[in-house]
């Protein structure tokens, strides 16, 4: 299969402002899932007269899910509906109690189809909320059908696919234009997050979200039944509701991937993993664990995929990755130099790791590069090497090395 055409990277913050930091280290890189066009004015979350206004404004738009599938136009498109379209599902009183009401009237009987509010678009004018926060309003709901609203949501679901709108079943959205790719990450990482918590993870019942979306809560009673005989409608004593806070938090798993350079500066090790096309080949990667810096992560993982033992790393860039809630950390390391020889033994992730020289490299970053279902490109020879495509944080660490990152001047 033909890769599609790769999109464009996200413009960094403020790329053409010379300061200190840039001429020091360089334009910052952002990569795909960043850089999105939205203001989050998350102090905003709690307050439902800002998010019932918001949500009826005129502008607002909403990108729906279907699980964790996006409604698009097309692979290179996110589709968007109005309040009109999700009213059947989220119901007409939305946001129009305070959260603090919320709270007290739970009813874990209830079904609340999920809904997250992304943030403000400021290029476009129309909603204004006391005079400072300004934009479109952005939205994302969960219209997966189900429990109460099953009938509703399939209803919708079969209008949109009566206007040639479908619910993307690739496990990735590489296609998707840079901005539009930010806003999916957010919603994706947020709605996932929020499905796989619908139980406190202390006392075992219901939580609900608040916050926007941003946030799950172990409410103190719940009318939906007297949970305690002598005090009908209180929950039973919860550790969460004994600090500081009553809330659970979206998580972010931290993860490192890193470029690795040789010892004199020459050749890149790259590593493959038996699922992965023939001659694909990519930057190594792992988790973060307790109580390690990302160096000591980045040595660790190498040495233990690869046996190849690092000194100097240095960080490039992050990626949010949200799959389903990943910050992928990008990372130089160089090989210290009695300390290059690869053994696969330790780890069985990788079916290989070797090193390549900086030509072949270039000519596949050139000629080479695809996402993992798609083909190469028109010029690729048969048996070179190929790589991941530049909407991965592997492509810009291994491109940044062959361009001179690590040493001032493109690696010979």
């Amino acid at each position: 299969m033909a890769p599609l055409p790769q999109p464009d990277l996200p413009e960094p913050a403020h790329p053409h402002i010379d300061s200190m930091l840039s001429r020091k280290f360089g334009k910052e890189v952002a990569n795909y899932f960043s850089g999105s066009p939205l203001n989050r004015v998350s102090f905003l979350r709690p307050d439902h007269a800002f998010l019932c206004s918001a949500l009826r404004h005129p502008s607002a738009t909403f990108i729906l899910f279907n699980a964790t599938e996006p409604l698009v136009q097309s692979p290179t498109a996110l589709a968007r509906v109005s309040f009109a379209d999700v009213e059947p599902i989220i119901g007409p009183d939305a946001f129009r109690s305070t959260e603090e009401d919320v709270i007290a009237q739970y009813n874990s009987s209830l079904y609340v189809p999920q809904m997250v509010f992304l943030g403000l678009d400021e290029r476009t004018q129309g909603f204004v909320y006391k005079e400072h926060y300004k934009g479109q309003p952005w939205f994302a709901v969960d219209v997966t059908p189900k429990e109460s609203v099953r009938e509703q949501a399939q209803t919708l679901i079969d209008r949109l696919k009566g206007q040639g709108l479908e619910f993307s079943k690739g496990r990735m959205h590489l296609s998707l234009p840079a901005e539009e790719a930010a806003i999916y990450a957010e919603a994706r990482h947020l709605l996932d997050w929020n499905a796989r918590n619908p139980f406190c993870a202390s006392c075992g019942y219901k939580t609900l979200s608040v916050n926007a979306g941003f946030k799950r809560t172990c409410p103190p009673k719940d009318v939906a039944h007297a949970v305690q005989a002598a005090t009908p409608g209180e929950r039973p004593p919860c550790a969460t509701r004994t600090g500081i806070s009553n809330l659970c938090f979206p998580r972010t798993d931290p993860t490192v991937i890193m470029a690795v350079v040789s010892a004199d500066g020459k050749r890149i090790l790259l590593g493959r993993q038996k699922r992965w096309p023939a001659y694909w080949y990519s930057t190594l990667a792992g988790f973060l664990e307790p109580a390690e810096s990302v160096e000591e992560a980045v040595r660790r993982e190498v040495w233990e995929e690869s046996g190849v033992h690092l000194g100097r790393v240095v960080i490039h860039s992050t990626q949010p990755w949200p799959y389903p809630a990943n910050l992928m950390i990008g990372a130089i390391g160089q090989a210290i130099p009695d300390g290059e020889k690869v053994h696969l033994g330790h780890d069985a992730e990788l079916e290989d790791a070797k090193w390549f020289g900086a030509e072949e490299v270039r000519e596949a970053l050139r000629v080479g590069t695809s996402g993992l279902g798609d083909g190469p490109g028109p010029e690729y020879k048969e048996g070179g090497l190929r790589l991941p495509p530049q909407t991965a944080i592997a492509h810009q660490l291994i491109s940044a090395l062959v361009g001179g990152f690590a040493s001032g001047s493109p690696m010979m």
